[in-house]
């Protein structure tokens, strides 16, 4: 590790170049662009000081290239938008000229300038952030990225269609799989349906087809009635205790027992539970399996309203739109009206956004002591199916649809909203915290359930309306699987779903590299949805693992061992499991206790270096001696005109 003093007297000799971003006018139209090159021109160190209107563009980094072949300047600061969008767009570009990638550092002047300061105000801050910027790029030291060696095997957790689609694309790509599932069965959620929504697919014919091509395929290993028990590693080598045993809980019970009074066995797809590939365990087995990458396939399950919620479970007559799809299925379909259970349904009332878009305040916690504030996103098709379905099957029922707002987003879905209005489908709409209110019918010889409502389309117009069914459309809310978010340490969105690491730019990444995301654990999603979600993790964990090893930002804490004493202060800051550890080590023909880094596992906080006395610790690329050339160059004001 080299000398902060030495880092600085290395430093006079060293040129940077400045690249000023107008960003179309997101920069410029607040920050005087041509002040902050003049200014920074006059800076220590720096050789030049360009301005460009897009940065990014070929135009503006062929610049940058230019220079840096030229030998005009050797390190390099942008002065641009947020690190996150383009850090890695302008270290390529390093790169490409034939420089170190790390010897270049970005400013912010788009978020933490020019779109929260003005005037004067905006230019000077501007001019700061570069001047602590280019002193930072004066110390900075080329690094080379962590190389780690990665094992060619993929573990996929959920064996519902996003982890068969994902399972399946990794091994048409050559490389083994290992599909890990909780529950006898393949198939999840989608299994629990009858016809898919828009185009009316069966479920059975979506999930044959996918657990038929995974259990054919030689390169994937199935294990049902198994859970993750234990996770330790870290990208490229994850090692994973896997515990099989007879399923318990009594939803298997009743598929299990529905099975058997089919008489359908291994190898077989039944309705509403699923496709059983393998025998049930007779007792507890326990493996191991040693992956690269882990994709997280674990799903969703719908919302199950409280007791008395809309009148479910207080009611007989008030039930979800899953139950509806399963009754829908069973039901005969001779005769002009619908007949469930043996009752003749003249009269049925679906309800949208129940357990979906909830508004603290006005609705109440669930009994988790949690509301969802998400949109669901798919119920709203899925209710309109159901409603078309039983309008043409069964046209002397009619169908009463009171919503919030009806969103059928997606190719063919908005359709499905046209045709339940050709079906005179009969829709009202309420406004949020004015819900429709479910009672029993004080007339004995009318329909069993009464619905009041205010109907925004009639300006607030009070409704009662009799009916012989109420169908809940549900929500789609994360499984509980905060066992295995707790093993492998994955960061959780506000709406308790699986959050990626970025939006836009790391979409089925976590914050925990090597663990990737496919399909409803991340967000609600229809099933064209989480193939394509499925797709994209597939490929993203192919491109790891077929090459054999992973490179890593050298951004990670390095050990002085001639300063470390082995007192053991930064181990127990650490923040990362198994990042630092007290080593026996030899030193000058001494055993001594010396700490030291794992690089795949740290993640360069910082931590460790804020601990220790003998200051034997830093982060590459984050020193403390170039932090304090960042602090410096900020409070010393701006250089003179």
């Amino acid at each position: 590790m080299a000398d902060a003093n030495e880092d600085r007297k290395n430093a006079a000799a060293r040129r940077v170049g400045v690249y000023v971003c107008h960003c179309g006018g997101n920069i410029s139209d607040a920050v005087d662009v041509r002040k902050v090159c003049e200014r920074a021109g006059k800076m220590p160190g720096v050789a030049v000081a360009r301005a460009h209107m897009f940065m990014c563009s070929d135009p503006g980094q062929e610049m940058i290239i230019e220079d840096l072949q030229s030998g005009l300047v050797d390190r390099v600061v942008v002065a641009s938008c947020s690190p996150s969008l383009h850090e890695t767009t302008f270290r390529n570009v390093m790169a490409r000229a034939g420089a170190n990638p790390y010897v270049y550092e970005q400013a912010n002047l788009r978020e933490q300038v020019s779109w929260v300061h003005h005037g004067d105000e905006a230019t000077a801050k501007a001019i700061r952030l570069v001047a602590a910027a280019a002193a930072k790029a004066r110390l900075l030291q080329p690094l080379c990225p962590i190389r780690i060696e990665a094992l060619r095997q993929a573990v996929v957790i959920g064996g519902g269609v996003a982890g068969l689609k994902a399972a399946l694309d990794l091994a048409r790509r050559g490389l083994p799989v290992a599909l890990v599932e909780k529950s006898p069965f393949l198939g999840g959620q989608v299994a629990q349906l009858d016809r898919l929504a828009p185009e009316g697919e069966t479920a059975a014919g979506v999930i044959s087809a996918l657990a038929g091509a995974v259990l054919k395929h030689p390169a994937i290993k199935v294990y049902t009635c198994a859970q993750v028990e234990g996770c330790e590693g870290y990208i490229g080598n994850f090692q994973l205790k896997i515990g099989r045993q007879p399923p318990e809980d009594a939803a298997a019970a009743e598929k299990l027992a529905r099975l058997s009074r089919l008489g359908r066995g291994t190898g077989d797809y039944t309705p509403f539970v699923g496709f059983l590939p393998a025998p049930i365990p007779e007792s507890r087995e326990e493996l191991d399996l040693a992956a690269g990458v882990i994709v997280l396939a674990t799903g969703f399950r719908p919302y199950r309203p409280r007791v008395g919620e809309f009148g479910y479970r207080a009611f007989p007559e008030v039930i979800t739109l899953p139950e509806l799809i399963r009754l829908q299925a069973e039901a005969q379909t001779g005769g002009g009206t619908l007949a469930l259970n043996g009752r003749n349904i003249r009269r049925l009332a679906l309800i949208h956004c129940v357990g979906s878009r909830q508004i603290p305040g006005l609705h109440a916690e669930n009994e988790g002591g949690y509301l969802n504030e998400h949109c669901s996103r798919t119920c709203c098709s899925a209710a309109l199916y159901a409603a078309n379905q039983i309008r043409q099957t069964f046209p002397q029922t009619r169908v009463f649809d009171f919503y919030r707002d009806i969103r059928t987003y997606g190719r063919g879905q908005e359709e499905l909203y046209a045709q339940a209005s050709k079906n005179r489908v009969l829709f009202f709409r309420f406004a949020a915290g004015e819900e429709p209110q479910v009672t029993k019918n004080p007339v004995p010889q009318g329909p069993p359930l009464l619905i009041k409502v205010k109907d925004g389309l009639t300006f607030g117009e009070e409704l009662e309306m009799a009916v012989d069914l109420v169908v809940l459309a549900v929500g789609q809310e994360p499984n509980n699987i905060a066992g295995l978010v707790a093993k492998m340490k994955i960061p959780v969105g506000a709406d308790r779903f699986l959050q990626e690491a970025h939006p836009k730019l790391r979409p089925v990444e976590v914050a925990v590299a090597g663990i990737l995301l496919a399909g409803t654990c991340q967000a609600p999603f229809d099933v064209g949805e989480t193939c394509a979600a499925a797709g994209a993790a597939a490929v993203k964990a192919a491109a790891i693992l077929t090459r054999g090893y992973v490179e890593l930002d050298p951004f990670v804490a390095q050990v002085d061992l001639s300063k470390c004493q082995g007192q053991g202060a930064c181990v127990d800051a650490c923040l990362a499991a198994g990042a630092l550890a007290l080593v026996e080590m030899d030193l000058d023909g001494q055993k001594v206790r010396r700490a030291q880094v794992n690089p795949a596992l740290c993640i360069g906080c910082g931590a460790c270096v804020a601990v220790c006395p003998q200051g034997a610790i830093n982060v590459n690329g984050w020193t403390l001696g170039q932090y304090e050339a960042m602090v410096d160059a900020l409070v010393s004001g701006e250089p003179p005109d």
